[in-house]
C-alpha cells in the first residue's frame, strides 16, 4: 500500500474540499473551518484508512459528516419563525395561490438555470437567509441527497416535520430567486 502523506492534503485536496463545503453551507469562513476539521479528523484517523478508495473520496466522506454535523449543531437553536399564508383558508379559494404569492413565470430553462454562477450566488444567498433548521433541512435532504429518516435522525426531527420544513423552505427560496434573480 502505498504511503499516505497529509503534508500534501492542503495542496493536493484543500481546493477540492473548500468548494464542496462552501457549495453545501453558503459562508466562507464556515466552509474553511469544516476542511480545517476535516483535515484534523483525517489526521487522527490516517490509521484505520483501509485503502478502499483514493484519498479525496476519504476526505469527502469526513466532509460530508462535519457538514452534517455543522448542521445538526445549528438546528439546536431555537428560532422565533414567521409564515405568511400562500394559499386561501377557505370556500372556492382553499388551496389556491394568494394571488400576491403567486409563482412567477420564469424565462430561462433549467439547463441555463443550473450553469450559472451568477444564480449559484444568490440562491447561496438566499439559503443563508432561511431559518437555521430549514437551511439544514434542505440542504441535507435536497442538496446533498440524503434520505429522509437519515435527515430525521441528524437533526431528531420527525417526518412529517421534516416535510413542512422542505415546503416552507421552497416556497421561501422560491420567493427569494425571483426578487433577487428571475425579476432583476
Amino acid at each position: 500500500m502505498p504511503e499516505i502523506n497529509p503534508d500534501n492534503w492542503v495542496e493536493d485536496h484543500g481546493d477540492y474540499l473548500y468548494n464542496y463545503a462552501l457549495v453545501r453551507v453558503g459562508r466562507p469562513e464556515v466552509a474553511e473551518d469544516l476542511v480545517q476539521e476535516t483535515f484534523l479528523a483525517g489526521i487522527k484517523a490516517l490509521a484505520s484508512f483501509e485503502h478502499k478508495s483514493s484519498v479525496q473520496t476519504w476526505l469527502v466522506a469526513i466532509l460530508k459528516r462535519k457538514i452534517i454535523d455543522y448542521y445538526r449543531k445549528k438546528s439546536t437553536v431555537r428560532e422565533e419563525v414567521h409564515v405568511e399564508e400562500r394559499f386561501g383558508p377557505y370556500g372556492n379559494m382553499q388551496d389556491h395561490w394568494v394571488e400576491k404569492h403567486a409563482p412567477a413565470q420564469w424565462q430561462l430553462n433549467s439547463d441555463e438555470l443550473l450553469e450559472n454562477d451568477e444564480l449559484k450566488k444568490i440562491l447561496q444567498a438566499c439559503i443563508r437567509h432561511l431559518p437555521g433548521k430549514w437551511a439544514s433541512c434542505f440542504i441535507l435532504r435536497v442538496m446533498e441527497e440524503l434520505k429522509g429518516d437519515v435527515v430525521c435522525k441528524e437533526l431528531n426531527i420527525s417526518p412529517s416535520n421534516m416535510w413542512v420544513m422542505l415546503h416552507r423552505a421552497r416556497l421561501q427560496l422560491r420567493d427569494c430567486l425571483e426578487k433577487g434573480w428571475f425579476n432583476q
